[in-house]
């Protein structure tokens, strides 16, 4: 049944924007989201009127946020291109929230990542951290849910993983391959998402799948799922970039960079805590082993397409 709720989803083109969006329709709420190319084709069709960022004009960001209850972000970006640096994320982050409590909306519920850290080396999970802060000052309600490693049909770091060991005979993994990974359905992180943006209470909370598996275990059960002949060697993590960044002259793309690859050497894409989305990484793999890799899924065009 449909409602005069209104929330608006940034990214609802893209991956985890578009899963909260799908949620909130199906829960008959209205939608509206702002995005990077408003007059690509709407996957939603007229449920969902698109609106730019406009970063730059604060006067009409605020417009496309007033009337809204709830503010679902996912903005922010995996590693700088252009003009747009994580420094840059952050001011745009900052601009967001801002123009959300001068638009009268009520409650923020913010994507980030796990283990941010202001005091961290890595430029990524220090720019989650200071926007994280930005959240917790200002006059919003909140609650920020941070996801590991998310997972399924359009996630970019296992499907690329598999893409690679579907194309190569070799797969170069970062040291010794015995750091941890978590991965999380991206409907679970939807569902932690909306429930969060019904509640009013300011919550931080993790959003973490119930399987951990180290490095090596994560890439031999894909290679195992998908029947791959690739061969799983250890290489320096400067190699192993080096390999990432060549393949990625070839699809015009960022495979992978050194605050990820570092992020997850350092065991920051795991919690501490007990998980709290019940899908099973290697059933879903199981499930759709026949497609996971068929083909590459570019950062930088979902990035700039969405």
């Amino acid at each position: 049944m449909k409602t005069d709720e209104l929330s608006v989803v940034t990214g609802a083109f893209s991956f985890t924007g578009k899963y909260i969006t799908r949620q909130l329709l199906s829960m008959g709420e209205q939608v509206r989201t702002l995005t990077n190319r408003p007059e690509n084709e709407n996957p939603f069709g007229h449920q969902v009127k698109a609106f730019p960022f406009n970063f730059d004009k604060p006067e009409e960001l605020l417009e496309s946020l007033r009337g809204a209850k709830t503010l679902y972000n996912t903005y922010w970006v995996r590693f700088p291109h252009g003009q747009v640096s994580f420094d840059k994320a952050v001011e745009n982050s900052k601009t967001l929230i801002t123009a959300a409590e001068e638009a009268g909306i009520g409650r923020i519920v913010h994507i980030s990542i796990t283990s941010p850290s202001a005091d961290s080396t890595l430029p990524y999970f220090r720019g989650k951290a200071l926007v994280e802060e930005a959240i917790t000052q200002s006059k919003l309600s909140y609650a920020i849910v941070r996801p590991t490693v998310i997972f399924g049909p359009e996630g970019i770091l296992i499907n690329n993983i598999a893409w690679l060991l579907r194309k190569f005979p070799i797969f170069a993994t970062p040291g010794s391959g015995d750091y941890q990974i978590q991965p999380v359905f991206v409907e679970d992180v939807a569902e932690i998402a909306v429930s969060a943006g019904h509640k009013d209470n300011n919550a931080v909370m993790d959003a973490v799948g119930p399987e951990t598996f180290t490095f090596d275990e994560l890439v031999k059960l894909i290679t195992s799922r998908i029947n791959s002949r690739s061969r799983i060697v250890h290489v320096k993590p400067k190699l192993a970039y080096l390999f990432a960044k060549l393949i990625g002259y070839a699809v015009r793309d960022v495979v992978i960079t050194r605050d990820e690859i570092d992020g997850l050497m350092s065991n920051l894409l795991i919690s501490q805590g007990e998980p709290t989305a019940p899908t099973s990484f290697s059933v879903w793999l199981g499930q759709n082993a026949e497609k996971i890799g068929k083909r590459y899924i570019s950062g930088v065009e979902r990035r700039y397409r969405n």
